[in-house]
């Protein structure tokens, strides 16, 4: 009789076990599930870049040549022999300043010779007469580049031509003195394309506060390289041209988000208006406001409501 109780005693011992520990060994499972469900499945690590107001400066860059603005062709008084130059290639001159003697003498007489003198003041660019040589009134002895009339011409492609006028202002450097900048004015923006080329060609002056008109290392002839700023966009919001995603046609960006339940901050993909590109800085019309913080690294791999993590700006 004694082991009959002692044997349904251990049955109920165990029946009752059975019954109780499989609800508290899935009342643990419920427990971990709610945890791991308040916590995000993925966590992307990005950089970011702030919106922010800036003046973004259009311009273009184009290759441009040294040139003499203004000539003047020096022609002799009377024909004769060319029996002195008293300048040569390069030379500075004064105007008024003798530079050439002609002697008109013929057989059988003898004639003063005939001074030649300078119209302007300049330098001699052109000197393709030499002593010794018969010349005419028609004769062109020299040629005298003005002072202070040093341009820079340069070719614009016709679809830029909408952004040109005089006034402009642009920066100058040329491959001979690397590291120097001169400054420059657009003096003149001509009326047609040409139909050839399909450019115009546009002429610019060194301002005076530069040095350039009065450097005598600037020469007729050099290689130039212009940065002719265009139109200026004042206080735009702007951000990184990485930080734009083509998604459906449509151009979005990834906003950061730092009010999550979970205390991982998430982003909002955003589709955006964009407007001039000005050295990779985007203007945005309408879809973001100062301050927001856009993703601007690893936001190819993000989705709309991505949790993230910010490990620091852009590289």
């Amino acid at each position: 009789m004694k082991k009959k109780k002692i044997i349904f005693t251990s049955v109920l011992v165990i029946a009752v076990g059975l019954f109780f520990i499989p609800s508290t060994l899935t009342g643990e499972k419920n427990n971990d599930a709610e945890i791991n469900s308040a916590l995000p499945s993925h966590v992307f690590t990005v950089r970011t870049e702030n919106a922010e107001v800036r003046t973004l400066q259009s311009y273009l860059e184009v290759n441009a040549n040294i040139v003499n603005g203004h000539q003047v062709t020096v022609m002799p008084d009377a024909g004769g022999k060319l029996v002195s130059m008293r300048v040569g290639l390069g030379d500075i001159v004064q105007k008024g300043a003798r530079i050439a003697e002609i002697d008109p003498s013929r057989p059988g007489a003898v004639y003063s010779l005939s001074p030649v003198y300078a119209p302007v003041s300049g330098m001699v660019v052109s000197s393709p007469q030499t002593v010794g040589s018969t010349v005419s009134t028609a004769t062109m002895l020299m040629t005298i580049a003005v002072n202070d009339s040093i341009e820079i011409e340069a070719l614009i492609p016709e679809r830029e031509v909408g952004q040109l006028r005089t006034g402009l202002k642009a920066e100058i450097r040329l491959e001979a003195f690397p590291g120097e900048i001169f400054t420059a004015t657009l003096t003149q923006v001509p009326p047609v394309v040409d139909p050839v080329s399909r450019t115009k060609k546009i002429t610019m002056r060194f301002d005076p506060q530069s040095d350039g008109l009065k450097d005598a290392r600037i020469n007729p002839g050099m290689f130039a390289r212009v940065k002719l700023n265009t139109r200026t966009y004042e206080d735009v919001v702007s951000i990184p041209q990485e930080a734009l995603v083509e998604h459906r046609g449509k151009t979005v960006v990834f906003v950061l988000n730092n009010k999550s339940n979970a205390g991982t901050p998430f982003v909002e993909m955003r589709e955006v208006i964009t407007g001039v590109n000005v050295d990779r800085e985007v203007e945005i019309k309408n879809g973001l406001e100062m301050g927001e913080v856009v993703v601007v690294q690893g936001q190819q791999f993000l989705t709309d409501g991505a949790f993230v993590q910010v490990i620091g700006k852009r590289i």
